[in-house]
């Protein structure tokens, strides 16, 4: 489960990272190390699923645990982890 306050918590950090990178999923994974955290482009999350924030520059998408294998999901009651997908400016 990521509660709404913690994926709050979670955009703001991101939103200070000096760069959306390997160095700053380490940084994030350091402060929820039990949160999963993967970083791609917002035009590589398939349309179908809204993103569960939205912020300047990224957006946060939240990953399903409880099947085999991963995937998005908009329940954060079942959400294991966080896709930072950073957008291109228009």
């Amino acid at each position: 489960m990521i509660a709404a306050e913690t994926l709050e918590h979670i955009a703001a950090a991101t939103a200070a990272l000096p760069a959306l990178d390997d160095a700053g999923l380490e940084a994030l994974r350091q402060a929820w190390p039990d949160t999963h955290f993967t970083l791609c482009g917002d035009n590589d999350v398939p349309a179908r699923l809204p993103p569960a924030l939205e912020r300047p520059g990224f957006n946060l998408y939240l990953i399903n645990g409880s099947e085999h294998c991963l995937s998005l999901t908009t329940d954060p009651d079942v959400a294991i982890g966080v896709v930072i997908a950073w957008t291109e400016a228009e």
